[in-house]
């Protein structure tokens, strides 16, 4: 049973937050994640408010979501999405360690010179330490190399990650962003390390289709998990909001969005809402990553779990809406 208290601050989650989520298989692994995991690559940096943070964490879990996926570098300024997690996990979270999977991910630029980019077995173990620290953890569930690293051997930057899981700083390795054939060479390198691949994280949603382009096919394959980020086509785009930005708009794209919102307000959904059911079609996704602002949307993002269900019929006028928007392009 939770611990209670007379303290009105303190955080105390729902019983049933196991009731109505859904959970699927990361490939061929033991680990189950939430169909709906919760990243904090904006709206929880140094610049954010510290407070909505926290309740839109407590809410993603209240929810079930189990999931918060991080990175070095996630702000702004960079660490510091890591140092307010850190923050809200000793506040709320410390209780319900073992009930998280907590994920971060090295790759991208994070401090000035050589050492602080891309894929060396010096950046990537420097910056899981400093990642530890930030977030005041022991370890991570699962460590990522972020993007692969043209001039460096795949075999340097993933036996880094596979230090990391026998050091006991990570319990599971994965890759971000890397291509088909570069996904399947990783997957090859960690098995013979013995440090499997738990999963990718590539970037798919309706308008964003790379990995349909193999990506899913190795990872069905090989029995790899997959957890895409930026369902909404934009990162942290809104649940409420349509997944494209103002800038980006034009008649064409305004005339594509009509289409496809009657055809989700057809399925009882918002666009949102379809968007994320699309990408969770495919049995091959383990997850959808969603980002939020507000509160409001961890629940518009969890909605979209009512209805995944498509008929081949919807999915043929989908594509015919995607595919129209291409031929005008």
């Amino acid at each position: 049973m939770p611990f209670r208290s007379g303290d009105p601050t303190l955080y105390v989650p729902q019983i049933k937050r196991y009731d109505t989520m859904q959970y699927r298989r990361s490939g061929r692994s033991g680990i189950q994640l939430p169909a709906i995991s919760l990243g904090l690559w904006h709206n929880f940096g140094g610049v954010d408010n510290f407070e909505n943070a926290r309740a839109m964490l407590r809410r993603a879990f209240d929810l079930g979501i189990t999931h918060f996926d991080l990175a070095n570098n996630y702000g702004p300024p960079y660490g510091s999405a890591e140092e307010n997690f850190g923050q809200i996990l000793k506040k709320d979270f410390l209780p319900y360690r073992d009930e998280l999977i907590i994920s971060t991910k090295a790759g991208w630029d994070m401090w000035p010179g050589p050492y602080g980019n891309l894929g060396s077995r010096k950046y990537i173990l420097a910056s899981l330490d400093q990642s530890l620290k930030r977030m005041g953890l022991e370890y991570v569930d699962i460590f990522y190399h972020h993007r692969p690293d043209p001039e460096t051997p795949m075999e340097e930057s993933l036996g880094a990650l596979d230090t990391a899981v026998r050091s006991g700083k990570a319990l599971y390795a994965g890759i971000s962003a890397y291509n088909a054939k570069q996904t399947a060479e990783a997957i090859r390198i960690m098995r013979d390390l013995g440090t499997p691949c738990l999963i990718h994280q590539p970037k798919y949603s309706m308008l964003v289709r790379d990995p349909e382009q193999g990506v899913l096919d190795v990872l069905g394959k090989e029995g790899a998990g997959c957890i895409v980020f930026s369902p909404l086509a934009h990162d942290s785009r809104a649940a409420r909001d349509f997944f494209l930005k103002r800038k980006d708009i034009d008649e064409r794209k305004v005339a594509m969005l009509r289409e496809l919102n009657a055809l989700a307000q057809q399925r009882g959904q918002s666009l949102a809402e379809m968007a994320v059911a699309w990408v969770l079609r495919d049995p091959r996704v383990t997850s959808a990553l969603v980002g939020t602002s507000k509160v409001e949307q961890v629940d518009d993002n969890v909605a979209a779990l009512k209805n995944l269900a498509f008929t081949a019929e919807e999915l043929r006028k989908i594509d015919g809406i995607l595919a129209s928007k291409q031929s005008a392009a």
